[in-house]
């Protein structure tokens, strides 16, 4: 049914309802009717655009484990989907004026909540030009292909079909590296171009696919690794059929949009400046990065005085810890020793991989303490090093989420590159960020809440996400697993998104410059150079994400330290948390309507 005539029914019941009101039927009754009405028509709503959009966007569907358009490709970078995304959000936006807010269920008003920010939010998005900067450093396209066809990610190859699903959806590979090339020319001519210091580090990202011998591709290696079930004739015509369109179609894309970059488009990236701010109506831009990224009204120079003020608190914190250790000598020169001394630094990547997990396994067996049994996902996941070819650029840690069928875990991917930029002191807040009770508690289980739309199971806000990833980094001390150089650890996670505050609002709204970004960093925290490197460069390619965290994270620990107050030797750390996570991933103002609300609840 559309949501046309899904609208037709509504009316028709609100009629019905309106004429029981003049007739003895009690209100109660037609109230729980027309309540019961509202709320299948906005889920039905909800439904019917989820599907859309999956349509819209086949890769997000085989990501969330859904396989059925695995043959398919989005251009996310062409005018036609860039418009038929921009129909679809204001046409299920227009939809809800149908819906009587008075009449929903409490549930039902926070999913509406939720899903009209989210297609107002995505709308206005859509007039900002980031089609222009399809390539960074960061989130490379070229090489999310790559892994994506590596047989190593969220595509399936299981079955004959899963393979000719993917050789189709390889073969329109070549058209989305074509039309980056076509929006970065367009860049050019509108002054939008990316630093070409960002650039400089796309190219070997890209160039790392263009390889003589075909064994060594990625996308050949579900070849090299065909399942004994499918039999040896039709692995003949499967090998043949990759090796065809690997060389012949993609292979040259990829050249084509390496050579384009290398001859063409560094000549005319920005060398002068990094951020949003100086792109035509850049700051508008970064202001509605801002607000999407954080979910609030903060201005970025609010933005930028409270993340000074967190850097000097927790300064003063770290004193605290170079006292408990017997450190003589000041901050400086204890960055310096946390940074260089051999005790810190892993003798090898396997090493470094069995310790985390290691203390991941530790940490499993004491979340009882701090989480009901019902807040633990079913999902399990592991710990995987982050691969080869795009490590240089990678962040230190990240969270890839369990598919919706179980058959893929969450997993969280650990940098081991230059360990001398990795301390063994990291190793507490990465791990309880990225894994549990972090990203894999909060993501895993909101996809398993199936009484939810599934916009909203499988849509997130990153204020929230990543506000309870580092959160959760504070948790280690509660747990018991934090030695005072692991507290260090955190006090400089929490350091780190502190100082982004300060530079990414630098970056993009007061026009800082590469060099005065790495300043302050080494100013102000224990940073090995490639890991200074990679985090400026993150944030010039990433507008506003950095904010995300400590903005979200400064939000649940002011709301658990309000209740705490107001609830007394009542307050139980178990019930916070379950409240905090049970309805999924929300925007900060409305995540603090719900915890106010069970407060009030609970004291009375």
């Amino acid at each position: 049914m559309t949501h046309a005539k899904l609208a037709i029914a509504l009316a028709a019941v609100i009629g019905v309802a309106q004429l029981a009101a003049c007739s003895p039927q009690p209100q109660q009754q037609e109230s729980a009717q027309t309540q019961r009405q509202q709320g299948e028509y906005l889920n039905q709503l909800f439904a019917e655009y989820f599907a859309a959009d999956l349509q819209l966007n086949p890769l997000r569907a085989t990501f969330l484990g859904d396989h059925r358009f695995n043959d398919r490709l989005e251009n996310p970078f062409s005018e036609e989907q860039r418009t038929r995304q921009r129909m679809l959000e204001e046409e299920y936006l227009t939809a809800l004026d149908l819906v009587d807010v008075e009449q929903l269920s409490a549930q039902d008003l926070l999913s509406y909540q939720i899903f009209k920010r989210d297609r107002e939010t995505a709308i206005e998005g859509l007039q900002f030009p980031t089609h222009l900067l399809p390539v960074d450093q960061f989130y490379n396209i070229a090489g999310r292909y790559a892994m994506l066809g590596s047989g190593q990610s969220a595509q399936s190859f299981n079955h004959e079909d899963d393979y000719r699903a993917w050789a189709k959806r390889m073969q329109k590979i070549p058209a989305v590296l074509d039309q980056a090339i076509v929006n970065m020319e367009k860049g050019i001519a509108a002054g939008i171009t990316q630093p070409r210091v960002l650039m400089e580090k796309a190219l070997p990202q890209i160039q790392a696919h263009i390889v003589d011998d075909i064994q060594d591709s990625l996308f050949f290696q579900p070849i090299v690794n065909l399942p004994d079930a499918i039999d040896m004739d039709t692995q003949q015509v499967l090998s043949e059929l990759y090796e065809r369109v690997i060389t012949d179609e993609l292979l040259p894309a990829y050249q084509r949009l390496y050579d384009f970059i290398e001859t063409t488009y560094l000549a005319h990236a920005r060398t002068d400046s990094y951020g949003l701010g100086a792109l035509p109506d850049g700051q508008a831009w970064y202001a509605y990065n801002v607000r999407w990224r954080t979910t609030t009204d903060m201005s970025a120079a609010e933005i930028h005085q409270l993340g000074l003020r967190e850097v000097a608190r927790i300064h003063e914190n770290i004193q605290e810890i170079m006292h408990e250790v017997g450190f003589a000598g000041d901050l400086s020169e204890f960055f310096e020793f946390t940074q260089n001394d051999e005790q810190f630094i892993y003798a090898s990547r396997e090493a470094m991989l069995a310790d985390y997990q290691a203390f991941a396994a530790m940490v499993d067996t004491r979340t009882p303490q701090l989480f009901h049994a019902d807040m633990f996902p079913q999902a399990d996941y592991e710990i995987r090093k982050v691969e080869r070819f795009r490590e240089q650029s990678a962040s230190s840690g990240s969270y890839q989420s369990p598919s919706e069928d179980g058959s893929r875990p969450g997993i969280f991917y650990l940098n081991t590159y230059d360990l001398s930029a990795r301390p063994t002191w990291a190793k507490g807040a990465l791990t309880l960020h990225e894994a549990a009770p972090g990203h894999h508690y909060q993501i895993a289980l909101q996809r398993e809440m199936t009484d939810l739309p599934r916009f909203r199971r499988f849509g997130g806000e990153t204020a929230f996400i990543e506000g309870w990833g580092l959160y959760a980094e504070s948790l280690g001390e509660e747990l018991g697993v934090y030695e005072p150089y692991d507290q260090f650890g955190a006090l400089v996670a929490e350091l780190w998104r502190s100082i982004r505050l300060v530079v990414d609002t630098g970056i993009h709204a007061k026009g800082w410059s590469r060099q005065q970004v790495l300043d302050y960093m080494h100013a102000n925290a224990p940073v090995a150079e490639a890991r200074a490197v990679s985090e400026a460069e993150r944030f010039m390619a990433l507008p506003g994400q950095a904010l995300a965290y400590k903005i979200g994270q400064i939000e649940i620990r002011a709301l658990r330290t309000e209740a705490e107050d107001a609830l007394g030797e009542n307050f139980d750390v178990r019930d916070f948390h379950r409240e905090v996570l049970r309805h999924g991933s929300l925007p900060l103002s409305i995540l603090r309507e719900q915890i106010e609300r069970w407060v009030a609840q609970e004291a009375s």
